[in-house]
């Protein structure tokens, strides 16, 4: 092989081999994260996660495995400050779902929730997202 035909090939092997490592490495500035907890309250079992998605936050509270009709109160609060107080009675499956969303906030965003049974005890969990 000639010099040139020889540069040529090394190069292209080159690329080839490279191309991969940056479609990997590469992603977008701005990607969704999702942080879950998950923990148990007077025999139910919390699923508490909050997405940092396009610069809001989704926040999906599920309680699963409560007593049919059973009263639980869930207090949700952002950067302190209450943003979700309400008592809700666990459906048929014994199960209440509540999603909500919020904005994103200058710095630090943190996510408390406290779920209690109505009459029983209580349990809190944080979430927190650095800026």
């Amino acid at each position: 092989m000639t010099s040139i035909r020889t540069t040529t090939a090394a190069l292209t092997a080159t690329a080839l081999l490279a191309a991969p490592v940056v479609l990997l490495t590469a992603g977008p500035a701005n990607a969704d994260v999702e942080k879950e907890r998950e923990f148990r309250v007077a025999g139910a079992k919390v699923d508490f996660s909050v997405e940092k998605d396009d610069g809001r936050f989704d926040v999906d509270i599920d309680l699963d495995d409560a007593k049919r009709g059973s009263e639980w109160k869930f207090v949700l609060r952002h950067d302190g400050k209450v943003v979700y107080n309400k008592t809700r009675r666990a459906d048929s499956d014994g199960e209440v779902d509540i999603d909500l969303k919020r904005p994103n906030t200058a710095g630090k965003d943190t996510f408390k929730l406290t779920v209690k049974k109505v009459g029983g005890a209580k349990k809190s969990s944080t979430i927190s997202f650095s800026s």
